[in-house]
């Protein structure tokens, strides 16, 4: 009996541990599809209307906006180093010029 409750508590653990907490969760982008085979904002993964709208047709389904999509704050950060400087001009050459 103590075996099987320390399984348990194990899995549920283990389990705990891969949840994403309710925040993060849809927040990368603005448009979800929402209908009969997706209920809810079970699938909110376009980038743009159109995206959405592609992938709905002919289905029973629509594209609604992200209610909580944090408008880009997940992306790529800034770097604090300068960019880099630009290459240097090489002259244009003409080798018939008169």
């Amino acid at each position: 009996m103590r075996n099987v409750i320390l399984v348990l508590s194990a899995a549920a653990a283990i389990g705990t541990l891969g949840t994403a907490p309710a925040a993060a969760v849809g927040t990368r982008y603005p448009f979800c599809i929402q209908g009969n085979e997706q209920p809810g904002l079970s699938n909110c993964t376009f980038t743009s209307y159109e995206q959405c709208q592609a992938t709905a047709s002919g289905r029973f389904l629509w594209c609604v906006p992200n209610p909580f999509y944090a408008g880009g704050s997940n992306g790529p950060r800034a770097s604090r180093r300068p960019p880099p400087p630009p290459p240097p001009a090489i002259p244009f050459f003409e080798p018939f010029n008169d």
